[in-house]
């Protein structure tokens, strides 16, 4: 999973599969609609301040949208629900953070999605990403290598209607070849190198967003485009920090 501009998250295997059953969560309860709007504002004004590292002076329609949609503050601790719409992360246990919502918004823009897409996450935590990843594709396969934190995800996209999430625990650097090929892949945390089987489980034509670098630096935010003939176009983003990715490879 994920954090801000620096610091964050978590990974991704063991052997738990886990499927989810549909739907968008409702929104009724609007006493969170003034945090949430002010999120969405904090998101902009982000966007802004990073647009000589990202080339991007706004993000998509669909994508804030999704973002909007989401209620991120069923994917935090009880006790920090008064802070879920500020535009920064927070703690959800065994060291984790869910991310900030600028990267979520961030790396699904990237990922350049459209609605007959299949997407892998690798780095389930909360469930946030996924929840907004499901908003906007046709399936999301996503890997969590803490058990807590996948079970409790499944938990959650369960009771909040994601029917088109599966949640596998374990190690997420081989992937989930069995549903390949992923029109896009999003890592939540850094590699010192990108898994080569995610590479391999990469559409043609489809899109990887992965932060790259030794743990306890700065690392870089990629974004990786397979052409059709196979052959990657790599795009460095944003300076990043992200939790090293762990798992036995």
């Amino acid at each position: 999973m994920t954090g801000s501009l620096r610091g964050w998250n978590c990974p991704g295997i063991a052997l738990l599969l886990i499927g989810l059953a549909v739907g968008v969560p409702c929104m009724a309860d609007d006493e969170y609609q003034g945090p949430r709007q002010r999120m969405l504002d904090e998101i902009q004004a982000t966007v802004t301040r990073t647009q000589l590292h990202t080339g991007r002076q706004r993000l998509s329609a669909r994508v804030m949208e999704a973002i909007a949609s989401v209620p991120r503050h069923e994917f935090v601790p009880q006790e920090l629900r008064d802070l879920a719409y500020a535009n920064r992360p927070l703690p959800i246990g065994h060291g984790q953070t869910i991310s900030q919502p600028y990267i979520v918004a961030l790396m699904t823009e990237l990922a350049g999605l459209q609605p007959d897409d299949v997407v892998l996450e690798i780095g389930t935590g909360s469930g946030y990403q996924a929840a907004v990843l499901a908003t906007l594709v046709r399936q999301v396969y996503t890997i969590e290598i803490i058990p807590d934190l996948g079970q409790r995800a499944v938990t959650d996209l369960s009771r909040l209607g994601y029917a088109n999430v599966q949640v596998r625990i374990g190690d997420g650097y081989h992937g989930w070849p069995e549903h390949a090929p992923y029109d896009a892949i999003l890592v939540t945390a850094a590699p010192d190198r990108i898994p080569a089987p995610l590479l391999e489980q990469l559409r043609p034509g489809g899109r990887l967003v992965v932060p790259v670098g030794p743990p306890d630096q700065t690392q870089s935010l990629k974004l990786l485009r397979k052409d059709e003939g196979g052959l990657l176009q790599e795009e460095d983003v944003l300076p990043v920090g992200f939790v090293p990715l762990t798992g036995a490879h």
